[in-house]
């Protein structure tokens, strides 16, 4: 009789897990699609807000071309990503839109977008997707501060390259109180994007409307993380 309770208990258990393991595989699933199709929109809506409509002639969400493999990593993009062309009436390249991810915030990976003119000036940044702290590093949102603004104009000669730092690092650009790692990670991540088209700036602006690769070198390693 016990054996029989103890093998029914079993079976019972057994059944339980196949049942919750098949739920969360149904749900992984079904969830999967929204919250990519919800990236894309954000995506999409950060485009335009970089590069306004009013300011190219083609059409931004179309005119693309991948990043081969080989800059993934550089870019910290295990997916890969297409960087987005904003033309001139003549077809000539004026802007691109670098999709990266800095690896490093304080929650976990945070997703941007960065616009770079073609004199290497940052034409502007959005953060698309993050898991940062409500109130200390999710001020990286536009919809929580105009801190990511202050990246519009910028390059690397104006804060000169070794500036490219929070302030609490000796560097130009603010921190947040009480926040640091997150805000350190972004403009890490927007200067190794402005490296990346400052090294080879004539393949990027010059990519026909089919599109072709980047000519790219790996960059340097970046800082360990610390704590918030």
């Amino acid at each position: 009789m016990l054996k029989r309770s103890v093998l029914g208990n079993g079976l019972i258990l057994a059944l339980f897990a196949l049942i919750t393991a098949g739920t969360l595989a149904v749900t992984q699933i079904v969830t999967r699609e929204p919250i990519e199709r919800a990236i894309r929109q954000a995506a999409a809506k950060a485009l335009l807000e970089i590069i306004p409509l009013e300011r190219h002639s083609n059409d931004l969400l179309l005119d693309t071309y991948p990043i081969p493999k080989r800059y993934w990593e550089m870019l910290d993009l295990p997916n890969g990503g297409d960087i987005n062309l904003a033309r001139e009436d003549d077809g000539s390249i004026f802007a691109v839109i670098i999709p990266t991810v800095a690896p490093d915030g304080y929650s976990g990976p945070i997703r941007l977008l960065v616009g770079v003119n073609r004199d290497g000036t940052v034409a502007g940044v959005r953060v698309t997707s993050h898991s940062e702290t409500p109130g200390l590093g999710d001020k990286v949102d536009l919809k929580k501060s105009d801190w990511i603004l202050s990246f519009n104009d910028k390059s690397l000669q104006d804060p000169p390259r070794d500036q490219w730092k929070v302030q609490k690092d000796g560097g130009a650009f603010d921190q947040f109180t009480g926040a640091t790692i997150t805000p350190r990670a972004v403009v890490t991540q927007v200067r190794t994007v402005l490296d990346f088209v400052a090294e080879h700036r004539e393949e990027i602006f010059n990519v026909p409307p089919s599109g072709r690769a980047v000519e790219v070198e790996p960059q340097a390693a970046k800082p360990e993380p610390e704590s918030e």
